[in-house]
């Protein structure tokens, strides 16, 4: 009796061996390439925050290349970017009540049109490109990129190899490649 549990327990650690072993191989080791992330923070007395997939740079041409002027993009990678508020606010100037929301981006060379979609859930590209219904578009604006600008070489590095969002007391920003898209909220 003795001997078939210890034959039992000894297959049992080797087919556990060789799965665990199987699995770490079968991700190469490797990190996502474009690894979801998030913020969040206090505007005004909204809590509003912004979970999205953070693609890099990879020595490729990001607005007017990759993300070609003038058409919709998920404002991030892979699984659309959502948008949370807890109140309502204010959107360059105009209210978007609280609630979860798809945000979508259509870059320009200096003017962006940005959209807040009342679809949440999807993945951000099919086969015509960004996943979004125009009917459930609940908010659109324009608002001006700039030069995206850091203070130090390692905050340079970040801000132009890695999208990301930050969050201010006047709004928040989408950073990528050289540019910055600012977007008010009061």
């Amino acid at each position: 009796m003795k001997k078939v549990f210890q034959l039992v327990a000894t297959t049992c650690f080797a087919v556990a061996i060789l799965l665990t072993s199987t699995t770490v191989f079968a991700q190469g080791g490797k990190p996502m390439a474009s690894p979801r992330d998030s913020v969040s923070a206090k505007v005004g007395g909204a809590t509003i925050s912004i979970n999205y997939g953070s693609p890099s740079v990879k020595g490729r041409k990001i607005f007017g290349g990759l993300e070609a002027y003038g058409k919709l993009w998920r404002a991030g990678a892979n699984q659309a970017t959502v948008f949370t508020t807890d109140k309502d606010i204010m959107v360059e100037g105009k209210k978007l009540a609280a609630g979860k929301y798809t945000f979508f981006a259509m870059p320009g060379e200096k003017e962006w049109k940005i959209v807040f979609n009342s679809q949440v859930g999807q993945w951000g590209i099919n086969g015509q490109g960004a996943n979004a219904d125009p009917a459930k578009n609940v908010l659109e604006a324009t608002v001006t990129a700039k030069a995206a600008v850091a203070t130090d070489r390692l905050q340079r590095w970040y801000a132009v190899e890695s999208l990301k969002y930050v969050i201010n007391p006047t709004g928040f920003s989408l950073i990528w490649e050289n540019t910055e898209v600012p977007v008010s909220i009061k």
